[in-house]
């Protein structure tokens, strides 16, 4: 799924990453631990192709994403990755349904697929009766479980997660936490999560830790 190869990245400096090398299988669910400063969110960033490493190899379903063209990798990052971030990142002028279904229309999905997508993906994280609602009408814990639903849209097989308990309650996150793993089980898919939030952590298949741009 996913192979990290001598991975470097400098801001001015400051060295944030100091050769990575890491494998992630299908289907697995990795979380990434370590204080703050150790570079966790970097490494994420450069996994989702939204950056790029100073050196070293980054291949994502037996694609070696260094070497595409910009456009190309923007339809790359669109149709076969997923983001979820810590705040959810929604439109406020949107519907719910409507903000899991862009993604899907800049992937040129038809209207009624997209709309079909979307409401399935809204029936199974229980939101059928919110579908109409705009963000300022959800909680909090509804709020990320839209979010999630449009990460998962495009059928992405790789699934990037950022802090993305970090700001629910106890109970939203055992129940987002949950989701992970149901979805899973559904789909899949594989999930990376940069998390300080050691229950879920534990939870994981595997979890990494980084200390100091480097991974222990």
């Amino acid at each position: 799924m996913i192979q990290l190869t001598g991975i470097t990245k400098r801001f001015d400096n400051l060295q944030v990453l100091k050769g990575i090398d890491l494998q992630i299988e299908n289907s697995e669910i990795v979380s990434i631990v370590g204080p703050s400063g150790a570079g966790k969110t970097t490494l994420l960033q450069i996994m989702g192709t939204l950056d790029r490493p100073d050196s070293g190899r980054v291949i994502i379903d037996d694609t070696d994403v260094l070497h595409l063209k910009e456009r190309t990798l923007s339809a790359f990052r669109n149709r076969r990755i997923g983001f979820v971030f810590q705040f959810h990142q929604l439109l406020p002028e949107f519907t719910a349904l409507e903000n899991v279904m862009i993604p899907a229309f800049i992937a040129g999905v038809s209207k009624r697929e997209a709309d079909m997508r979307a409401r399935e993906l809204l029936d199974f994280m229980g939101l059928s009766d919110r579908v109409t609602h705009k963000p300022n009408e959800l909680s909090g814990g509804e709020k990320q479980r839209v979010a999630v639903a449009r990460a998962l849209v495009n059928q992405p097989s790789l699934i990037l997660a950022d802090e993305p308990s970090g700001s629910l309650d106890s109970r939203n996150k055992q129940e987002l936490h949950q989701l992970f793993f149901d979805l899973r089980d559904k789909f899949r898919q594989t999930f990376i999560i940069v998390t300080h939030d050691e229950h879920l952590a534990r939870l994981t298949d595997r979890t990494i830790q980084m200390v100091d741009g480097r991974i222990l």
